[in-house]
């Protein structure tokens, strides 16, 4: 197995470096390959290169046909910039599949909107940061067994009891960068998953009215809500659910998961797969 690492959004810094040289070498260990874009550190204090150089990089890895499967490393805000120079025909021929999360919702959601690929939101450095040995193990079992332990994950529902359909979404406030751009992913009959880092309890409720006014809630088949790291670490008096709840239609089935989002313990979803959650 061999996999290309690249980083489409903010580049990576130079501290970072040891962080890399352990993802590689346990990805040694366990008989896989790695192949680094040419712009992986950042440049200019933000990103590795251009958003041309960039996405010719990702390009470069879905028509080698040596690589197996795309890890993006990064996250940040400016993964967006490379959507118009992808060409999702080569991506939807090749069936590999790329990797990322937080502001990697963006390039997901394109490439499922595009090619109806599946993408994974989890972050491969999981394996060498604080939760690396329970990591490991799963990363082992789902990905080079037949397991399901880095897919599966526990929650429960908040409304209603059952849902089901093509999963969508990732990172909100990177979700929402697609609104009005031929990225944007149809929201009919789908399970969308939200989940963030930052956000105070402001910019929270500016999301969920935002989706309300796109009629999102309206047009989806159910609601699965990750982590919202900030937000729920902090003193507030609100769950996400009760800053939402005012905006979701009463027979929208929700349900919320711990298992899913920024943590470095956190589970991996497909994007653009059918899910059934009872």
């Amino acid at each position: 197995m061999k996999v290309g690492l690249v980083a489409c959004s903010n580049g990576q810094k130079s501290v970072h470096r040891d962080e890399l040289g352990k993802l590689k070498t346990y990805l040694g260990l366990e008989g896989i390959q790695c192949a680094e874009s040419r712009f992986l550190y950042a440049k200019d204090g933000i990103s590795g290169g251009t958003p041309k150089e960039r996405a010719g990089e990702l390009m470069m890895f879905y028509l080698d046909s040596s690589v197996d499967v795309i890890f993006d490393i990064s996250g940040g805000d400016i993964a967006n910039e490379i959507l118009d120079y992808l060409d999702y025909d080569v991506i939807r021929k090749s069936g590999k599949r790329f990797w990322g999360y937080s502001d990697l919702t963006t390039v997901i959601n394109a490439i499922y909107t595009k090619t109806e690929n599946p993408s994974v939101l989890w972050q491969a450095k999981n394996l060498v940061w604080k939760s690396a040995e329970e990591q490991r193990q799963r990363f082992h079992d789902s990905v080079l067994g037949k397991g399901k332990s880095l897919y599966d994950f526990e929650y429960r529902f908040l409304q209603g009891s059952e849902m089901a359909g093509v999963v969508v979404g990732g990172n909100i406030r990177c979700l929402l960068k697609l609104m009005g751009t031929p990225y944007w992913p149809s929201m009919g009959q789908k399970i969308l998953l939200l989940e963030s880092y930052g956000g105070e309890e402001a910019q929270l409720r500016s999301y969920f009215a935002q989706l309300s006014q796109m009629g999102v809630f309206r047009r989806i088949a159910g609601l699965m809500l990750g982590t919202f790291t900030q937000y729920e670490k902090s003193s507030a008096s609100q769950t996400v659910f009760e800053l939402m709840r005012n905006y979701l239609p009463a027979r929208l089935p929700v349900a919320k998961t711990e298992e899913i989002g920024h943590g470095s313990d956190a589970h991996a979803i497909v994007i653009g797969e059918y899910a059934r959650f009872i």
